[in-house]
C-alpha cells in the first residue's frame, strides 16, 4: 500500500504556498500545488493582510492536493513570517483582518513600553531584541484601534490550524517572536503581561513543534483524500522551519537565511544576553527542537529589489539572472553600511546606494543603462562583508570557532554572493535546498509521527530533512 501523502503551507509576506510530499515506491517527491499571491493592503492610514483572501487561497490549494492524493493525507502543517496574529471573536471566527507588521501603529506603543521596562532589561528576560513590529507592541497597541484587549489572538500560522480544525495554540518558535516569553521556561512571562498591562488570558497556550491538534474538520474533512487527517504544528516561524532542513551539524555551522533578509547566525544550548549582544543586534529565538536560534538581521536583497524596480519603472528592466552574471566581470566599486537606516526605506534606492558610498569614502556610480552590474556588485561585495563582519562578532561572543557556512534561502541561488561570502569569510559555504522552509516542515511531520506523542527527536528531524534534501 502507497504511504499517503503530507501537506505544507507556507504563508509567505509575498506569497503562499500549499506543497504536496508523496512517495512513489519508497521516493519522495515534492511539489507545490498551489500559489496565492499576498501582501499588506492599506486601508486608510492603515495595513492589513488580507485574511480571507489567503484562507480562499489556502482552501482551493488543499482540495487540489487532495484531488492529486488518492492514497490519502496524513497530516497538514503550517509554517509562516512571525509577530503578526489574528484577535478572534467569542466563536473562534477572525474579529477582523490581522494589521501587518510594517503598519506604524507601534511607533507609539514601543515608546510607551519602553518607559515601563528599559530594552535591555525586556531583552535579558525574553532573548528577544525589542524591535517595533514585534507582537508585544502591537497587541499594546490594539485599544488604541477599537479592539478590546482581551479578545483571544493566535499567531498567523497556528490561526490557520485553528481554522482547519485545531485547537488554538502558540507554538514555541512563533511564540518566542512575541517578545512574551520567558527565557528560563520557555512559557509565557506573566510578570511581564501584569507589567505592561496585559491580559494574559487572550493568550493561548504554548505547544512544542510536532504536536498534534487533532484531525482536520469541516467541509474538507468530507474529501475522501481527508478522511484522516491529523493538524501538526511544525515549527510554525518559517525561520525555524528552515533551518530544521539543514543536515549539517549546527554546533560548529553558521548559517545565512537570505532573502529580503538575512539572518546570520548559528543555533545555542543556552540564551546569550550580554549587553555586547544586545548592542550587536543579536537575538535569541526558539528552534524547532526546543533550543535556541541566536542570529542577527542584516537587511538583504530587499536592496536589489529595490533597484530593479527602479530600473524597471524607467525602461530598463534586468532579469535577475542576467544581472548576477554581468555582475561577476564588473569591477568592485566600494563597500557600503548595508544596515544603513536610509537603504531599509523603498524608492530611489540607486541614489540612496551613491549616498552611502560618497558617506563612505567611495566615488557616485551614474545611475546609467550599462552601470546596473556594478550597482549590483557593490551590494553582493557589502552583504559577503558584512557577513563576515556578523561571523567574527558571533565567535567572540560565544568564544568558539565555526568550521562552515550554510546558505539556505532565495538567495542561496546567486553564485556570485556565495562566492564573496567564501572569499570573505574565509569559510567553506555549502549551498542548502532553495525550498528549505518547505523541506523542515515535511521533516518536521514525518518525525513527530514516528514520536507516538513523545518530545520530537532533533536526530529524528535531521535525519528526515537530509532524506528530503534529495527530491
Amino acid at each position: 500500500m502507497q504511504q499517503p501523502a503530507r501537506i505544507a503551507i507556507d504563508l509567505g509576506a509575498e506569497s503562499c504556498r500549499v506543497s504536496l510530499l508523496r512517495w512513489s515506491d519508497s521516493t519522495p517527491s515534492i511539489e507545490v500545488i498551489h500559489r496565492i499571491p499576498n501582501g499588506p493592503v492599506h486601508r486608510g492610514p492603515c495595513m492589513h493582510w488580507p485574511l480571507a483572501t489567503i484562507l480562499a487561497g489556502v482552501e482551493t490549494g488543499l482540495r487540489k492536493a487532495a484531488g492529486f492524493a488518492p492514497e490519502g493525507i496524513a497530516s497538514i502543517a503550517v509554517d509562516s513570517w512571525g509577530v503578526d496574529y489574528v484577535r478572534l471573536n467569542p466563536d473562534g471566527t477572525p474579529l477582523r483582518d490581522p494589521f501587518c507588521y510594517r503598519d506604524e501603529r507601534t511607533v507609539a506603543t514601543k515608546e510607551s513600553a519602553d518607559r515601563l521596562i528599559a530594552p535591555i532589561d525586556l531583552y535579558q528576560r525574553t532573548g528577544v531584541l525589542p524591535h517595533r513590529i514585534n507582537t508585544v507592541y502591537q497587541l499594546l497597541a490594539d485599544p488604541a484601534c477599537g479592539i478590546d484587549a482581551n479578545a483571544p489572538w493566535v499567531t498567523m500560522p497556528e490561526f490557520v490550524l485553528h481554522w482547519l480544525g485545531g485547537r488554538r495554540v502558540a507554538e514555541y518558535t512563533h511564540a518566542t517572536h512575541t517578545g512574551l516569553v520567558d527565557l528560563t521556561t520557555g512559557n509565557w512571562d506573566t510578570e511581564l503581561f501584569r507589567l505592561l498591562h496585559l491580559p494574559i488570558d487572550a493568550a493561548p497556550p504554548i505547544v512544542s513543534a510536532g504536536t498534534v491538534l487533532g484531525h482536520l474538520q469541516g467541509p474538507l474533512a468530507t474529501l475522501e483524500a481527508f478522511r484522516h487527517t491529523q493538524l501538526i504544528v511544525p515549527a510554525c516561524h518559517d525561520t525555524a522551519s528552515a533551518i530544521a532542513a539543514i543536515p549539517a551539524n549546527l554546533a560548529t555551522t553558521l548559517y545565512i537565511s537570505s532573502g529580503t533578509w538575512s539572518l546570520v547566525g548559528t543555533r545555542t544550548n543556552a540564551p546569550v544576553t550580554t549587553l555586547e549582544a544586545f548592542k550587536a543586534g543579536y537575538t535569541n529565538l526558539g528552534a524547532a527542537t526546543g533550543d535556541l536560534l541566536f542570529h542577527t538581521i542584516i537587511n538583504s536583497m530587499w536592496m536589489l529589489k529595490q533597484c530593479m524596480d527602479s530600473w524597471c519603472a524607467e525602461g530598463r528592466p534586468c532579469p535577475i539572472e542576467d544581472l548576477i552574471q554581468r555582475a561577476s566581470t564588473a569591477q568592485p566599486a566600494g563597500i557600503i553600511d548595508v544596515d544603513a537606516e536610509p537603504l531599509l526605506l523603498d524608492s530611489g534606492m540607486p541614489q540612496r546606494i551613491n549616498n552611502e558610498l560618497v558617506r563612505a569614502g567611495y566615488a557616485s556610480i551614474a545611475d546609467i543603462a550599462g552601470n546596473e552590474p556594478i550597482f549590483a556588485r557593490i551590494i553582493f561585495e557589502s552583504l559577503a562583508a558584512r557577513y563576515a563582519s556578523a561571523l567574527s562578532s558571533l565567535e567572540k561572543m560565544l568564544g568558539r570557532k565555526l568550521e562552515r557556512i550554510h546558505i539556505l534561502g532565495g538567495a542561496s541561488r546567486n553564485k556570485l554572493l556565495t562566492e564573496l561570502t567564501a572569499q570573505r569569510t574565509g569559510l567553506p559555504v555549502e549551498i542548502g535546498h532553495p525550498e528549505s522552509t518547505t523541506i523542515g516542515n515535511f521533516a518536521i511531520q514525518l518525525a513527530a509521527s514516528e514520536s507516538n506523542g513523545h518530545s520530537l527527536s532533533a536526530k529524528s528531524v535531521s535525519q528526515w530533512a537530509q532524506y528530503l534534501c534529495k527530491c
